[in-house]
């Protein structure tokens, strides 16, 4: 059996690439091809790392965000009564692809405890069906059981309660926005509500602002004939603006759609945004390292000025010898690619032990949670963003062979050799 024999302009590249033997009479070669793969190789890893977290950073906000609210949200122009929140009710439910309703009020309003106030998003609920549209109540249906109309309690984030220094039991004066008339002015409206627990959603904006108490004390608090809008959640999420197209299409009245995209667009577009910029810029950096080859290249040609004559002499063609530098260049890429796509996703899949340690070692917090939504380093690396980040940085590779590859298919047996 006859064993296949490998193409001498591939042996020979691979020859050139290692270090040690095919660099032996110039040591600096041999550093600057080392310099372009470790850049490389840094390069591809920075990327999927940056790409992994900043993926992992909007999943982790997104999913603590789509617990505290729902995927649509149905309700009355101006923070108006719905006209027939039933009928609403039915119709959204139609819907196939609506998984659970219920019926919500909202509305702004000032929360105070002695001396303290805080700014507060008032959200009235229907416990009984407030778990078929949002995680944080069907995981706190206990809690939220407390919340039984004409009591006038209320569930608050625990931030809030926290800088209110409240706790279960204790009375907060809740300030609605609109005053009512009387012979000395308008006067705020004011009610005493007995807070009956605290929840933690993982998500700062809401745990330190939003107050939940049952619909019907809202009403009367905000002085509503009936709940303000209807909330729903969907078997797919990633289906809410469709689905939302589809219910302005089939509900009767006048009314406002918004699904969970529009609550915070511009949270999500400025996310896409520096994850498109980050990508850009750090693909800068695999471009100069893998254009470092050129120089190597170069270099390793002008060394290899002897070599390449004797090669053209025993017949080798221009476009073997042209072979012989690209696939140098080649292996440095690949091998470049293959050591950050292994580093890369080594540390990605393993942010959650090693930020923590070096956390604990600097003695520092690399993640206010009042600042940054979060407190821990999400990573979620994705197939769609490393396979485009290897291809880039094999392309990048391989064009940075092709000009100094074509030069040494240029060199002069003659010239080259009556220098040596």
């Amino acid at each position: 059996m006859q064993i296949p024999s490998i193409p001498y302009e591939l042996a020979l590249g691979w020859r050139y690439t290692r270090a040690g033997r095919a660099t032996r009479r110039n040591g600096f070669i041999s550093f600057i091809s080392g310099v372009s793969m470790l850049g490389i190789a840094l390069g591809v890893a920075a990327l999927i790392i940056v790409l992994s977290v900043m993926n992992g950073f909007q999943k982790d906000v997104r999913d603590r965000m789509l617990s505290v609210v729902s995927h649509i949200e149905i309700f009355a122009p101006r923070g108006a009564a719905l006209a027939d929140p039933a009928l609403t009710l039915a119709q959204a439910r139609q819907n196939v692809n609506v998984i659970g309703a219920a019926p919500f009020v909202s509305a702004q309003a000032l929360l105070a405890r002695g001396e303290d106030m805080k700014g507060a998003l008032v959200r009235g609920i229907d416990p009984a069906l407030e778990g078929a549209v949002t995680d944080l109540a069907a995981s706190n249906a206990r809690l939220l059981g407390r919340l039984v109309p004409g009591q006038f309690r209320v569930v608050l984030g625990s931030v809030l309660a926290r800088d209110l220094g409240v706790g279960v039991g204790d009375a907060v004066t809740l300030i609605a926005p609109a005053g009512q008339l009387t012979p000395a002015g308008v006067v705020p409206r004011l009610k005493q509500m007995t807070v009956a627990g605290m929840f933690d959603s993982g998500h700062y904006e809401y745990d330190s602002a939003l107050v939940l108490l049952h619909h019907q004390d809202a009403q009367r608090i905000l002085r509503l004939e009936g709940p303000t809008g209807v909330r729903l959640k969907l078997r797919d999420l990633h289906r809410a603006h469709a689905v939302a197209g589809e219910l302005a299409q089939t509900l009767s009245g006048a009314l406002l759609i918004r699904d969970w995209t529009q609550q915070n667009r511009t949270w999500f577009a400025a996310v896409q945004l520096e994850k498109r910029m980050m990508f850009i810029i750090l693909t800068l950096i695999v471009a100069v390292a893998a254009f470092n080859l050129v120089s190597t290249l170069v270099m390793t040609v002008t060394d290899k000025r002897a070599d390449i004559a004797i090669l053209r002499t025993l017949g080798a063609s221009p476009k073997s010898i042209m072979g012989i530098f690209v696939v140098q260049g080649a292996l440095v890429g690949v091998i470049g690619t293959l050591l950050g796509l292994a580093l890369g996703l080594g540390i990605a899949l393993h942010i959650d032990v090693i930020v923590p340690a070096i956390e604990q070692a600097l003695n520092a917090r690399f993640l206010p949670q009042d600042i940054y939504l979060i407190s821990k380093m999400p990573s979620e690396p994705q197939s769609g963003d490393i396979v485009p980040i290897a291809m880039i940085a094999l392309a990048l590779s391989f064009v940075a062979t092709l000009y100094p590859s074509w030069r040494a298919s240029r060199v002069n047996p003659a010239e080259a050799l009556r220098h040596e």
